[in-house]
């Protein structure tokens, strides 16, 4: 199994729900809006908020089809306060480089994604809060010792997604022979640390919370699989289901070893 550390590298940085500069209220795409006194008005009766799908932790679409993670519980709640019931809220994906477009077509009301301000961006959007602080950080296999400081992250890979600031940050500041890699996604980024593609990820350190617990959460599953062939119950399950076809089973296999 393969484990991950995860490093700071940089100073806070503050995420914020971000809108389109045109628009004075969040009912930006035709939603509700909200009077001075708390009460909605007329208009849409669903809103539609912009946030990450692959973030465990932040934002995340699941398996079956609902949403977690820090931003969509800050997302309802300001939604709950214009107005809107959480099934009256409709989820977008918003990836990084999508952002600002979203916002300038009206395709989201408002976005909650881990959108750290900054002056480039407040030129092109608005942005209410902030909500969190988080630093940058960087997520690395548990295993490579080539990775101590900061420093050392010259002449590796170093993985960011597109329309992201977290790698060119490191890049511009700490560890100038960085060798960028932009991907679509984080998760697609995780693959790559996991495959030793890449040596390192970076972004948001609540971001990279995320996937370490994730990882965590893996451990214990393994843990858990482990128990069930040590202790017979892994046997028990093999007769019960495949006996009666006199089944001829391999072993169980060594759990946390992907066989190719």
């Amino acid at each position: 199994m393969i484990t991950m550390n995860v490093r700071r590298t940089t100073t806070a940085a503050a995420a914020a729900l971000a809108l389109a500069l045109t628009t004075a209220t969040v009912g930006a795409a035709g939603a509700q809006t909200v009077g001075a006194d708390g009460a909605s008005g007329s208009g849409a009766e669903t809103i539609t908020i912009g946030i990450k799908f692959d973030q465990p932790g932040v934002g995340l679409k699941t398996p079956d089809g609902t949403y977690t993670g820090f931003d969509v519980d800050v997302a309802t709640y300001v939604a709950k306060q214009l107005g809107f019931e959480p099934g009256d809220i409709k989820w977008k994906e918003a990836k990084s480089a999508d952002r600002e477009t979203l916002l300038e077509r009206g395709d989201v009301d408002f976005i909650a994604a881990s959108y750290s301000i900054n002056d480039e961006r407040e030129e092109k959007v608005d942005f209410a809060g902030p909500y969190l602080l988080a630093h940058q950080d960087v997520l690395m296999r548990a295993d490579d010792d080539s990775i101590k400081k900061p420093e050392d992250l010259n002449n590796k890979k170093l993985c960011s997604v597109t329309g992201s600031t977290s790698a060119q940050n490191v890049k511009d500041d700490i560890a100038p022979q960085a060798q960028l890699q932009e991907y679509g996604g984080y998760s697609e980024c995780l693959t790559g640390l996991e495959n030793e593609i890449i040596d390192a990820l970076t972004t948001d350190d609540v971001i990279l919370a995320g996937y370490a617990a994730q990882d965590e959460f893996k451990g214990k599953i393994n843990t858990a699989l482990e128990k069930m062939v040590s202790d017979g119950s892994w046997d028990q399950y093999v007769e019960k289901n495949f006996g009666p076809a006199d089944y001829q089973n391999e072993p169980a296999p060594k759990i946390g070893v992907v066989v190719e």
